[in-house]
């Protein structure tokens, strides 16, 4: 088992960054890929960026592209996502995951409970 927790979510205005981590505890040995979703109210949980376990490889949803960056510590224990020039629709709960790899919430089988981001405009 694996159990993840996330920090650094606040209110922001648009323009404005943060950085998110995810504090993973438990099996941390266990070669996991690391993703952020996110959801906003009334629409599906969606991708946002994944990184390998070596962090040799990262992966982003093309909303976020230059503008998030993923990345995780040589401990393998945290994973970060920094967010610069956010925009309102960047506002969402963000969710870090632990899984195999991939875009699809089905590929991560533990998750963090969730981190609130407001962009404000």
């Amino acid at each position: 088992q694996v159990q993840l927790k996330e920090s650094g979510g606040g209110l922001v205005q648009a323009g404005g960054s943060l950085r998110l981590s995810c504090a993973a505890s438990g099996r941390t040995g266990s070669r996991y890929a690391a993703a952020w979703f996110r959801q906003a109210p009334t629409k599906e949980r969606e991708f946002v960026a994944a990184i390998t376990w070596t962090a040799g490889s990262t992966l982003y949803t093309d909303s976020v592209k230059g503008r998030f960056t993923i990345s995780r510590d040589n401990a393998k224990t945290t994973v970060y996502l920094q967010m610069n020039s956010l925009k309102p629709e960047d506002t969402a709960v963000y969710y870090c995951a632990a899984g195999v790899w991939g875009t699809k919430t089905t590929n991560y089988n533990y998750w963090g409970q969730g981190t609130q981001v407001t962009v404000s405009s």
